[in-house]
Order: C-alpha cells, then structure tokens, then sequence
C-alpha cells in the first residue's frame, strides 16, 4: 500500500471516530464542563479580557474543525443513501434508468423532473415513470 494511501485511509479512520465521539453524551458532557470551569474561573481572573479571549479561541477552533467534520460525515451519509436507493430504483420494473443518476442533473433538470411528479400527483395519475416522457412530451409545441 503506499505511503499517500495509508495516510488518506488512517485520516478518514480518524475523522469517522471524531464525528461519532463528538456526538457522543461523553463530549456533550465535556463541552459543559470547559464552559462550567470557565465561568468558574472568571472571579479569579476579574473577568479580564484574556479570560474572554480564552473561551472565544477554543470555541472558534472547535467550530473551525467541526463545520469540516460535519460536512464530511454529511457527504458520506448522503452518497451511502444514493446508493441504496439506486440499488432500490434499478430492481423496480419500469424504473426510467435515468433517475438512476438523478443527483447528478443540475438545478434546474430537478426542478423540471419535479414539476411534472407534482403535476401527475395533482392529476390523481397514478401513472408510471415511464409515464413521465409521454405527459412532456404531449407539453412541448
């Protein structure tokens, strides 16, 4: 294995254990800890601004490092969804091939795929996927 591959591998085996630790009761309880010695703290040092400025840098590099770790556990969860509903679309017969790869169309693809299930859904259709080409192609001109 090379050096690049193990070094990928043993951040990701880190950053999966922080994600689950740090939503954990353990560092919801610790995090309630830092702020009670804090607040202790502020009468033995006359709630000067370094006592502040304490509390503001631990909290600024705390929030730094978990938009990152929240961001990336929320990529990984989404991408694990896509593809178990991917594997659901590709076993129902009539499934259109291309809401296979649906994430992938841009904004406005969506919002036109979406327009025309809400529009069979108004109607009461109970058509099919398949159905979907028929109804916007008897909309064009």
């Amino acid at each position: 294995m090379t050096r690049p591959r193990r070094l990928a591998q043993a951040i990701e085996s880190f950053s999966t254990r922080a994600s689950e630790w740090t939503g954990s009761t353990t560092a919801f309880a610790g995090a309630v800890v830092v702020v009670a010695v804090w607040i202790g703290a502020g009468p033995l040092f006359g709630y000067s601004d370094t006592w502040q400025l304490v509390i503001n840098t631990i909290t600024n590099v705390v929030t730094f490092v978990m938009v990152f770790l929240i961001q990336r556990a929320q990529n990984k969860d989404a991408l694990a969804m896509q593809i178990k509903l991917s594997e659901l679309l590709a076993l129902v017969r009539g499934s259109p091939d291309e809401i296979l790869a649906v994430e992938d169309l841009s904004e406005e693809e969506l919002r036109r795929l979406h327009a025309r299930y809400l529009e069979l859904a108004g109607r009461g259709d109970r058509a099919t996927p398949r159905a979907l080409e028929t109804a916007s192609s008897k909309e064009a001109p």
